[in-house]
């Protein structure tokens, strides 16, 4: 009965998908412009040459080899610590650069005085297995948006639009697609803690541990393979006490026509599992202190249908990158968590090209956020920067994702989360492991260790 379930979803899937998705729209000409060596494009479509200034370098690669001494389950080395930074961006001479800062940039220099900007040479690291860029470029050729937007339909494995389409509300939507999908590994272990920051620096950490599972990025997986769940989802607060034991369960799905967002979660007070619809969009993020939204986890997750999107184009721009001293498990939390924001001395900003997407509500939707804007990395799709605005129009949030290679993977992603709400002078900061585990991207699991009817027994042990 299960298998004949299974076969049913898959051609629903397969239906679906045939009755949305149109002719491949990228000719051959451009996909061969794709390529790991000796092509104008790398494979996941960021511009291999660098800039006419020289400021931005010629992607080579990335980081193909972990520097010596690395062994698997350390908190990454910094391949780059002997750089020094070349410039300092301050509340006293941020105008110079506003042309490369965004709106949300721009204002936490106006609101503390102490902020700075630590830049330092451009690295290209961004790098990803073989088998990930050979399939984004067979995606290339055949990767198509369903509706408008709510999935994609005829990709596998890889980035699904290395290449963007030339309307501008298809690209934004596809821009967003190749962050959703960008690969992390097929399964992992982490601890995702975090930090709600009072204005004057105060915190309670919140310990929170997660198992993730996309079998999207197994080899070999088509999309009716694994049944409309992009990832699997299961986070546990392990303290404070106040929280300790709270549980939740995640299935995020590829295609919301097909099936929205599933989850549950475990209170260990009422000791039972219960649906949770409201786990998405603008809903408060687990113990975040209403300072970020479930959608603002990994910079932007779940259903794209709030909103319409909107390409803008590429910018060069300072944004958080190779932050290896933040990720260091030398650095005790303490170190990091300053009043306003993660201690700059920690952080390493970077001049590069970005995609610029603008996310503006649609007619008869609601969120928080009415409008946003996000700014992606070229060369891994990785959300670096957020500003988000209110329902008047103007700028309330900021968010960036300090970012790393992790090398054993590789892959170039998140390190650090933060969230600054530029009104009260709060912020949160999500992803503080340095006195923890390192993400173990060797562990191994099954779709059965995520259902509903585990979650209980997961939430008592």
């Amino acid at each position: 009965m299960k298998m004949l379930k299974k076969a049913a979803l898959a051609a629903v899937i397969a239906a679906t998908m045939l009755g949305h998705a149109a002719m491949a729209k990228v000719a051959a000409d451009e996909v061969k412009k794709l390529g790991v060596n000796g092509t104008p494009l790398t494979p996941l479509g960021a511009e291999r040459a660098g800039n006419a200034a020289g400021t931005i370098p010629a992607w080579t690669g990335g980081i193909t080899q972990p520097p010596s001494g690395y062994k698997v389950g350390m908190h990454h080395p910094d391949p780059f610590a002997s750089d020094k930074s070349t410039l300092t961006i301050t509340a006293a001479n941020h105008k110079q650069y506003a042309d490369q800062l965004t709106v949300g940039q721009i204002a936490m220099f106006e609101k503390y005085p102490d902020w700075k900007m630590l830049v330092y040479p451009t690295r290209r690291s961004a790098s990803n297995p073989a088998r990930t860029y050979e399939a984004s470029i067979r995606n290339a050729a055949t990767g198509e948006l369903v509706g408008a937007g709510d999935g994609v339909a005829n990709v596998a494995e890889g980035i699904p639009f290395p290449i963007l389409d030339k309307d501008p509300a298809a690209a934004g939507a596809e821009a967003i697609w190749n962050h959703k999908l960008k690969y992390k590994g097929v399964s992992l272990q982490r601890w995702a803690n975090q930090a709600p920051v009072t204005a004057s620096g105060q915190f309670v950490p919140v310990r929170i541990k997660e198992d993730l599972l996309g079998l999207y990025y197994k080899q070999g997986a088509t999309l009716a393979d694994i049944n409309n769940v992009l990832v699997y989802f299961y986070q546990e607060v392990v303290s404070p006490p106040r929280l300790a034991g709270q549980v939740l369960l995640v299935h995020e799905t590829l295609n919301s026509q097909i099936g929205p967002r599933q989850a549950w979660v475990y209170n260990p007070g009422q000791r039972r599992v219960r649906r949770a619809p409201n786990i998405a969009y603008d809903n408060p993020g687990t113990a975040a202190d209403n300072l970020r939204t479930t959608d603002m986890t990994d910079m932007f997750n779940g259903a794209l249908d709030r909103y319409d999107w909107k390409y803008v184009g590429k910018k060069e721009m300072y944004v958080p990158y190779n932050s290896y001293k933040a990720h260091s498990g030398d650095v005790k939390v303490a170190d990091l968590i300053k009043p306003g924001y993660v201690n700059p001395d920690l952080l390493r900003y970077e001049l590069h090209r970005v995609h610029v997407v603008e996310a503006n509500l649609k007619a008869g939707q609601r969120h928080i956020n009415p409008k946003r804007v996000f700014f992606l990395d070229e060369d891994s799709w990785q959300i670096l920067v957020v500003d988000h605005y209110d329902a008047q129009g103007k700028l309330w949030r900021y968010s960036e994702a300090p970012s790393v290679n992790y090398y054993e993977v590789p892959v170039f992603w998140s390190t650090l989360e933060t969230h600054h709400d530029l009104k009260s002078g709060r912020y949160i900061a999500v992803g503080l492991d340095n006195e923890d585990k390192m993400y173990d991207f060797s562990y191994q699991t099954t779709p059965d260790a995520f259902s509903p009817q585990s979650l209980r027994q997961r939430g008592i042990q």
